[in-house]
């Protein structure tokens, strides 16, 4: 099992077994800490659940998440009691919670061995209600599924502000850990994005993009790390948007000419958009890039590639090319998939369409296929291709098996929800939304069961104003399953330009 850091506050146990005079010590040592921590009664009640931020009201978790710290937004003084089973977990803060880790790994081993939930009574005292409020208590489900200890994602400023500070970070789940894998001073302040692993494992290969000076698509397979000029294979195009196959001896690209614009009267600010975009493929052994004609001719753009989990069909979006960026409502993706040959890199001649923009209306991004190869998620939206920058976008799922669409009204909020990917037991999803601000996109998990999601439950952090005050964006969040070893002056020196 697991295990936590870090520790600060007492834990209590209860035991029917303990007897008047156990008690009676219990009793006492609660009341020792509680007076220590400030612990107060509160002058009032309230039959409400409170407003903890993140909101955790009726989550789910896995049962190798990070504490659950939250706040109350204006509190002087909090004060929470978690239960599981027979374990009881008192902790008080002049803001926030801050559960300790190893309290928190035994409510979750109590809730696993119980019911399956930790529940939390918590009293706040603000300017409102300077003599306290009893709120009701709200339940934390804990499923028994594990979620793939690390994430990895994109931190970037909004695009119309600043792109010259970024950086792609690793996340361990199970703390509050947070490492750079490369940050673009490395990269002499160009542009890093667009990660993708095979099988979830950055040991069996890596990818990202490095833009501007010095940079390129740096490739980590078998040990090897290295940057390769794509546009210099093949038919010399430049790779944008990646993806491993599961074999992990190809890469396939979308090569993209993308270009921006400012709306003057909209809910949206910006509208990034395609101006050419095709489908290209490299063999990271061979090193070779080999094309299908079909796929990157200028009648339709095709973007956004995804390889099934057997890795015998490539998914991917395309729509038919229209004079960008007049016409960009007139432009719709649908998603397709062909055959593909693992030996040779060849796509098969049969094209079956998944999802048809023009009969089911809007257009389809971001097709990621569950594990078992049954359910595809997809982000939808009312045009375009790039979904992050429309109000309107939510997370849809289509049923392999039998071509149903489904709502997802559990995943979606009124703001964007964009990117998203599953974990490698295809029981936990990992969503990019802007529901907290309508500015930044956060992470949300949500549970899988094979029959519905539960309520998205935001990142954990240490401080819960971490969410509020990082002003960047969580972009192409990807979970991995072994931790990322790569040599930061290696991978520095990838980027090095000799002097002129």
């Amino acid at each position: 099992m697991f295990k936590f850091r870090n520790s600060k506050f007492k834990f209590l146990q209860h035991s029917p077994f303990m007897g008047e005079r156990g008690g009676g010590l219990l009793v006492l040592i609660a009341l020792l800490l509680c007076s220590c921590g400030g612990w107060r009664e509160a002058g009032s009640s309230s039959k409400d659940v409170p407003p903890v931020f993140p909101d955790y009201v009726g989550v789910t978790v896995p049962a190798n998440i990070a504490p659950l710290n939250f706040e109350v937004t204006d509190a002087t003084h909090l004060q929470a009691v978690l239960t599981a089973g027979n374990q009881e977990v008192r902790v008080s803060g002049s803001r926030y919670v801050d559960i300790d880790a190893d309290d928190w790994l035994r409510l979750i081993n109590a809730a696993l061995k119980g019911d399956g939930k930790i529940s939390v009574s918590v009293a706040a005292w603000t300017a409102a209600a300077p003599d306290g409020v009893q709120y009701a208590p709200f339940d934390i489900m804990v499923s028994k599924d594990e979620v793939d200890r690390w994430v990895v994602y994109r931190q970037i400023p909004p695009s119309y502000e600043l792109w010259s500070r970024m950086g792609i970070y690793e996340r361990d789940l199970t703390s509050f850990d947070e490492q750079a894998i490369i940050i673009n001073k490395q990269n002499n302040n160009g542009c890093v994005n667009c990660h993708s692993f095979a099988d979830y494992n950055p040991e069996k290969g890596m990818v990202f993009h490095a833009r501007g000076k010095g940079g390129g698509t740096v490739v980590y397979h078998d040990g090897h790390l290295e940057k390769i000029a794509l546009e210099q294979l093949g038919p010399q195009k430049s790779g944008t948007y990646p993806m491993w196959h599961p074999g992990g001896k190809w890469v396939v690209f979308s090569s993209n000419l993308t270009r921006q614009s400012f709306y003057a009267h909209s809910q949206d600010k910006i509208e990034v958009y395609d101006q050419r975009s095709d489908i290209i493929l490299y063999n990271v052994r061979a090193k070779e890039v080999v094309s299908d004609e079909r796929f990157c001719d200028s009648l339709s753009w095709e973007t956004f590639p995804a390889f099934s989990p057997d890795g015998k069909w490539l998914y991917f979006c395309t729509g038919k090319a229209v004079r960008m960026p007049m016409q960009y409502k007139n432009l719709h993706y649908s998603i397709v998939r062909v055959p593909f040959n693992e030996a040779t890199g060849e796509l098969g001649a049969q094209v079956d369409t998944i999802y048809s923009a023009s009969r089911q209306g809007g257009s389809a991004s971001f097709p990621r296929l569950s594990p078992d190869g049954r359910y595809l998620l997809f982000t939808w939206a009312d045009c375009a291709t790039f979904p992050i920058h429309h109000k309107e976008a939510d997370i849809k799922m289509i049923d392999l098996d039998s071509g149903e669409v489904v709502e997802l009204p559990e995943l979606n909020s009124p703001d964007v929800d964009s990117y998203h990917s599953w974990s490698s037991s295809g029981r936990w999803v990992v969503l990019s939304s802007k529901r907290i601000d309508g500015r930044y996109t956060r992470l949300f998990l949500s549970h899988w069961d094979g029959k519905a999601f539960t309520k998205p439950m935001l990142l954990p952090q240490r401080d819960p104003e971490h969410n509020r005050q990082r002003m960047y964006s969580y972009n192409i969040p990807e979970f991995i399953k072994q931790h990322i070893l790569f040599d930061p002056d290696e991978m520095a020196e990838l980027f090095v330009v000799p002097n002129s």
